[in-house]
């Protein structure tokens, strides 16, 4: 049940990354969210809605394991491992903001599936 709930915490924050990267990247909120001048998100748009769209595959996953219940105890950790490696590579790379918005919750809701 945690497990689950968890999964569901990690696939609901990439879906408002989803939405912040495809829609609000040239907004004040966007620009504030990532630190972006309007300049510079305005170049970037149709880069962040591409980035946006991935983060949005990896949510779709997550909500595909959680659909599938116990079967999809597989996908789940597949796609918390790729969250989780992409967070480690946008905190090495990014910001170690980064880390604690995607690592830090796939890595919990991978030990709480292990422990299940």
């Amino acid at each position: 049940m945690i497990a689950n709930v968890l999964v569901g915490l990690v696939a609901l924050i990439h879906l408002y990354i989803v939405y912040l990267e495809m829609v609000l990247w040239d907004t004040p909120r966007g620009h504030k969210a990532f630190k972006l001048t309007p300049e510079f998100a305005s170049a970037s748009k149709v880069l962040a809605a591409n980035q946006g769209l991935y983060n949005g595959f990896l949510a779709a996953g997550l909500i595909w394991g959680l659909y599938l219940g116990e079967a999809g105890f597989q996908i789940k950790v597949f796609f918390l491992l790729c969250v989780a490696i992409a967070g480690l590579y946008g905190a090495a790379t990014v910001g170690r903001k980064i880390f604690y918005v995607q690592t830090i919750p796939a890595a919990a809701a991978l030990v709480a599936l292990a422990l299940s």
